[in-house]
């Protein structure tokens, strides 16, 4: 069951969650997110948890938001639910 992950950037709350519960989470699935303090999985590269920063539909504005604040070291991908297995050992792009 995943669990409701809501990110408010004006509030700056910041929250711990899965991978896939952060994809499957309505507010974030289809934005672009903001992460630190990634734990990867090594054969993947693929992110297993992550603290949620922050999430935007623009990219641009989240990675000038994020350039303004403290956090200049966050992971940015796009969440979209998996769309099946990926063959062992390719590496997503960074």
């Amino acid at each position: 069951m995943a669990r409701s992950i809501e990110v408010h950037p004006a509030s700056r709350s910041i929250v711990r969650a899965s991978w896939p519960d952060i994809c499957r989470t309505p507010g974030l699935r289809g934005r672009w997110v903001a992460l630190d303090n990634v734990r990867y999985c090594p054969h993947t590269s693929e992110p297993l948890e992550a603290d949620v920063v922050d999430a935007d539909d623009d990219l641009a504005s989240l990675c000038s938001r994020m350039r303004a604040s403290d956090r200049h070291a966050c992971c940015v991908l796009h969440c979209s639910p998996p769309t099946g297995p990926r063959p062992r050992g390719a590496r997503p792009v960074h």
